[in-house]
């Protein structure tokens, strides 16, 4: 059975996410674990002894857990008792490592974690355990922001360079997409200084066509002066669920379209979920592991 994982650190920002990872794991019939990473203390004197006191770190487990079952249940019910979901206290002194080598132990096709709303895609790109979860994780990165509530995703938009990494990112998207029949929509921008790469629209699709076998992708070019801007207004245009951008190695869409200026507007950004892939990943993607 294929996993979702969901990390919380307990605050209201990681609420939607929840909600969101349990009705995403429902329609996709996969199994949802839910971790929290905690710090077990170190005693003075005793840090190079292994397991000084393990009924101590029996008890942090134990309090752990029962902290996440606590925060669960408030916020899903009676869904927590559902067979397909697991609690997990973890314990590790980096959170990002914690998160990872939970990811890593139950092979996940996607980890969520939760953003601010009111910045959400700022927080996304910014913000530092997201931000290296997308550099680092064995799978991709699910954003929720605050006031994003879960529908059945119908639109997904992917943004485009025309690069291979692309193409190894849409096989494993169009993957998710099948399970929702949703449409996938293929965008590039370009200013009026960069019409000329539009011509590589065509061919990028062509060689798009044979990789992935998925019929609803529509391939659209847009112009303007502000990225930003135009993404933000197609995103509203066509009612997009979903929101996509590859993480490149030299040349990432996060740095060239989300320059640190631009990335202070998206105050103004709405609840759409974040989806991150990195494009070193694309061998190592768990999408077609079943457990």
């Amino acid at each position: 059975m294929k996993t979702i994982l969901y990390a919380t650190d307990y605050s209201k920002n990681s609420v939607a996410a929840l909600k969101y990872a349990h009705k995403m794991s429902e329609q996709l019939g996969t199994r949802l674990v839910i971790a929290h990473v905690f710090e077990y203390p170190t005693i003075l004197g005793l840090e190079g002894l292994d397991k000084p006191f393990p009924h101590l770190e029996k008890d942090a487990f134990k309090h752990h857990r029962s902290k996440l079952e606590k925060f669960c249940t408030e916020h899903m019910g009676n869904a927590l008792e559902g067979p397909n979901i697991q609690l997990e206290a973890v314990k590790n002194k980096s959170v990002l490592d914690g998160i990872i080598a939970t990811a890593d132990e139950w092979h996940a096709y996607l980890i969520v974690v939760g953003v601010k709303g009111e910045s959400g895609l700022r927080e996304a790109i910014m913000g530092s355990t997201t931000k290296h979860l997308i550099e680092k994780a064995p799978c991709p990165i699910l954003a929720i922001p605050t006031d994003a509530s879960y529908n059945t995703i119908k639109t997904i938009v992917y943004g485009t360079d025309f690069e291979n990494e692309d193409i190894y990112a849409l096989r494993k998207l169009a993957e998710m997409a099948k399970h929702f029949d949703a449409e996938i929509k293929v965008v590039h921008i370009t200013t009026k200084k960069e019409l000329d790469k539009a011509n590589e629209m065509e061919g990028f699709k062509n060689l798009l066509q044979q990789k992935v076998e998925y019929e609803r992708m529509e391939f659209v070019h847009l112009v303007s002066e502000s990225i930003f801007d135009a993404l933000r207004n197609y995103l509203g245009e066509v009612g997009a669920d979903m929101v996509v951008l590859l993480e490149r190695e030299k040349k990432g869409v996060f740095k060239k379209w989300f320059h640190r200026d631009l990335v202070k507007k998206m105050e103004s950004y709405g609840n759409i979920p974040l989806l991150s892939f990195r494009g070193s990943n694309h061998q190592i993607f768990y999408f077609k592991k079943a457990l």
